[in-house]
């Protein structure tokens, strides 16, 4: 069987492929898998990292602007949109594939869009609340739209073509228990542990409210532990800033770090998590049944990070703080309320849980094995 992947832009698009990917490589060597996307996004190394092929299609997206650079930008788009047809059509015609699986990214377009049309099987996952322009621009083409939550069918056109299946969460999220994870680690058993972490975009403010948050953590004498990522750009300015505010973080618990490399060890030990609410990051939240206080990026395309959030937020497993409210202090007193109520934090376990899909990976994997094998894969999640 020949299998194309197609995703690109952001880590978040490509995991899920590369998830699927490795589950169908152990259920069948034979596969052929072959990933498409776009030669100036970050899915190149991802996917060379991961050890599979990948084919460049050169396309980009359009910009939201009249700026002369975005005019500039979306010119070269369009000369692409000319182009690309072409490129796509040739892979198709060299690869022959049985299926086409897109993750999303604009990268995605031009292989699921023609393979469609082709008569090849094909079907998208999208990570996000509320479906992106590919998804929206792609859904009348393809034969399955998967999505992570039931609360994701109301924006589709085709709610029939929706399949609710989780987004991928990585395996070595679950080979630790807590237990495991804070004894590798070495954490006290009874001290709570507060992980957060904010991403790229924004993360410069975000940071500077950690400062203050700090403070307030030191100044009451450390009441947990705190493992906080602030990115490589943003690590010595923020080393100075706490330096600046008289804090002082040797013996203190508090371990400020530029990436936190062992995030699946780090996040199983948690018992509250502080971030973004990027799919991925949700997926993983929910997939742990993870207690959270979630400050969506108000940066990214569409608002969908708040969308995500929102539905966490009407379950009752996080606290929502807009970034525009949002502040040192306040994100403070949300942990210690948090931390220091354990039956609020066992109902946000509960809530957190009832909406984490741990088999994602499956689910998918048999959605897309069904329209290979010529089947309507029916939605049992309904």
């Amino acid at each position: 069987m020949n299998v194309i992947f197609t995703c690109g832009g952001t880590a978040g698009h490509v995991n899920p492929a590369l998830a699927l990917a490795g589950l169908m490589c152990s259920r069948d060597p034979s596969v052929h898998i072959l990933f498409v996307g776009s030669a100036r996004g970050m899915e190149g190394q991802l996917i060379e990292k991961a050890g599979y092929a990948f084919r460049a299609i050169e396309i980009d997206n359009f910009r939201r602007s009249v700026s002369p650079a975005a005019i500039r930008h979306n010119l070269h788009t369009a000369r692409l949109v000319v182009k690309t047809p072409k490129e796509a059509k040739k892979v198709l015609a060299e690869f022959q594939p049985d299926l086409i699986v897109g993750t999303g990214g604009y990268a995605s377009y031009p292989m699921v869009k023609y393979g469609a049309k082709a008569g090849v099987p094909t079907a998208v996952h999208e990570s996000n609340m509320v479906p992106g322009l590919t998804t929206k621009t792609l859904e009348p083409l393809v034969q399955k739209v998967m999505v992570g939550f039931e609360a994701c069918r109301q924006y589709y056109a085709h709610p029939d073509k929706v399949v609710v299946t989780g987004t991928p969460v990585r395996g070595d999220f679950f080979r630790m228990t807590r237990e495991q994870a804070r004894e590798k680690l070495g954490y006290e058993k009874d001290k709570p542990l507060v992980v957060s972490f904010w991403g790229s975009l924004g993360a410069s403010h975000m940071n500077e409210q950690m400062v203050d948050f700090i403070r307030a953590e030191t100044a009451a004498g450390c009441p947990f532990y705190h493992v906080h990522a602030v990115g490589s750009s943003g690590y010595p300015g923020m080393m100075q800033a706490l330096s600046n505010a008289g804090v002082h973080l040797k013996d203190t618990g508090v371990d400020v770090r530029e990436y936190i490399y062992d995030m699946p060890a780090v996040m199983r030990a948690a018992d509250l998590v502080i971030s973004r609410g990027g799919a991925s990051t949700i997926s993983e939240l929910t997939a742990l049944g993870m207690p959270s206080i979630i400050v969506p990026s108000p940066y990214v395309v569409n608002n969908h990070q708040e969308k995500n959030a929102r539905v966490l937020e009407e379950a009752g497993g996080i606290r929502l703080i807009l970034e525009a409210e949002s502040s040192g202090e306040k994100l403070y007193d949300a942990a210690m309320d948090i931390l220091g109520d354990s039956e609020k934090r066992a109902r946000m376990h509960k809530a957190m849980l009832s909406l984490g899909v741990p088999n994602a990976t499956e689910r998918i994997y048999q959605t897309v094995m069904a329209l290979v094998a010529g089947k309507d894969e029916k939605d049992e999640s309904k």
